[in-house]
């Protein structure tokens, strides 16, 4: 009974965000009008009034106005996604007539900003549908609780956990819901000039929006059966690679920028790793392709540090088939997407945060090793100096992340290696199996519509792990078990 409780106190919050879900689902009505594909009228309308009603039925549950414990808030965020996927995929089920699954795998794809698909003819699929995989990149990127804040007038605590609790960890103004408009109009305004900026490239209007909308929410849906390959255009190409930067990026940098403080992005330690990592990468892909594969400069070049940025951003647009290369580029593309972008960013992956903490942590530790038992040794982080049980409790839970991402990886390896055995080289299958749980999607065609059940759901699985960092699952599986406040206490 007191689970059931505890649920309903997270009700209210979650239903004002399935509906709005169920408003901002009304915009790719504008593109049915605009092609004026009329029989997608159904089906796109399912999406909006599911969402509307699931909503509604939730706002309306009994709560007793207290602030739930965190666990609770992980949980309602966990449950929330899971469920938001399964509304995203009607339109998708009643549009075009996939099986449940293949829907379910397509929605979670996107709104997990992932890209893997399971639409056999892209080329020949409506443009509405077209646009609502790109829209739900463009929302789950920015992340749909901060959407939902953006509406409040007045957001409590649990308002301000659930954003925190779906992988966005940038520090927020006071005024959460001017921060969440603020998100917005930053958002919006990206979108926009980067729009403009691709269609230098010669792209048309239609197909410019849909590349920004999801390389900016680093996502990777194409509108194309051929993907970036369908233009080969070696502009376009470079000119996206700002685009997916961007979107790794953390928020906070935006924010400095909308203020007046335009060079705070180079001062910025985590941004300057992560540009730092995206040259020596794309440098490092780029020269295997050509010495590995034998490909002429000038292509391994343009291949090697194009999906090197598009994984290591989490974008998964690819302008080159990964199946046809050596094992020591995929090696070296499979770290970088593993590493992913920048917390408080769209980029999946451990975040490169993490990374340097991780750094800095290993370094504090061993010095300590050199010295009198006696001697303090201050770790500092981004500039403060913290205390011991401090410095020992954060370094503790940033390594957990680490452990469990590689974990989940080694597990799901073994049980996808038992369940489907393919000619893939293991080296490719740890690479699409990364590539889904840091929603990537960047692929070497081992996921496709063709795939066993399980194994879909296998993969279905990994975007929403990764979507959420894993912890939030981990909770609901335990507090389904021990309950919500064993799980805390125990």
């Amino acid at each position: 009974m007191k689970r059931i409780e505890h649920l309903a106190a997270m009700a209210h919050d979650m239903g004002m965000v399935f509906e709005f879900l169920g408003v901002a689902s009304l915009l790719p009505f504008v593109v049915l009008i605009i092609f004026s594909e009329w029989n997608m009228l159904i089906p796109m309308a399912s999406a909006p009034v599911a969402f509307v009603v699931f909503g509604y039925l939730l706002t309306r549950i009994h709560r007793t106005d207290y602030t739930p414990p965190v666990s609770v808030t992980l949980v309602a965020v966990a449950l929330s996604w899971f469920a938001i996927a399964l509304v995203g995929a009607l339109p998708f089920f009643f549009g075009i007539h996939m099986p449940y699954t293949d829907s379910v795998f397509e929605a979670m794809s996107g709104w997990t900003g992932t890209g893997f698909t399971m639409i056999t003819s892209v080329d020949t699929t409506p443009n509405t549908l077209l646009f609502w995989r790109s829209f739900t990149q463009w929302i789950g990127g920015i992340g749909i609780i901060a959407f939902g804040i953006s509406l409040r007038r007045k957001t409590r605590v649990t308002l301000f956990r659930l954003y925190r609790s779906e992988g966005r960890s940038e520090e927020l103004m006071p005024n959460v819901v001017s921060t969440g408009r603020r998100m917005w109009v930053i958002y919006l305004f990206l979108t926009f000039v980067f729009t403009g900026l691709v269609m230098l490239s010669g792209t048309p209007l239609w197909d410019s929006l849909n590349l920004v909308m999801v390389a900016l929410a680093t996502g990777g849906f194409s509108i194309h059966d051929a993907g970036m390959s369908y233009y080969n255009n070696p502009v376009l190409e470079l000119l996206l690679i700002p685009v997916m930067l961007a979107g790794a990026m953390p928020f906070k940098i935006y924010f400095l920028m909308y203020h007046g403080k335009i060079t705070a992005m180079f001062k910025d330690t985590v941004v300057r790793v992560l540009l730092l990592i995206a040259i020596i990468g794309s440098a490092i892909t780029s020269l295997d392709l050509y010495i590995f594969n034998n490909l002429p400069l000038g292509q391994a070049f343009r291949e090697g540090t194009f999906c090197a940025i598009s994984g290591f951003t989490t974008t998964g647009l690819q302008n080159s088939n990964p199946h046809l290369w050596a094992a020591i580029p995929i090696s070296v593309v499979t770290m970088m997407m593993l590493i992913g972008g920048a917390s408080g960013s769209t980029a999946g992956g451990i975040k490169v945060n993490r990374i340097v903490l991780a750094y800095e942590g290993m370094k504090w530790w061993f010095r300590r090793f050199f010295v009198s038992s006696r001697v303090i040794i201050p770790f500092r982080h981004e500039g403060k100096t913290l205390s011991k049980e401090i410095s020992e409790l954060e370094i503790s839970k940033n390594m957990l992340v680490i452990v469990l991402y590689v974990l989940t990886i080694f597990l799901s390896t073994i049980l996808l290696l038992h369940l489907y055995i393919t000619t893939f080289r293991l080296d490719e299958v740890v690479f699409e199996q990364v590539s889904a749980l840091c929603n990537v999607g960047l692929g070497v065609g081992y996921i496709t519509a063709a795939s066993p059940f399980v194994i879909k759901w296998v993969f279905i699985l990994l975007m929403w792990l990764g979507r959420l960092e894993i912890v939030p699952v981990i909770i609901l599986v335990m507090g389904l078990v021990k309950g919500f406040e064993a799980t805390v206490t125990k």
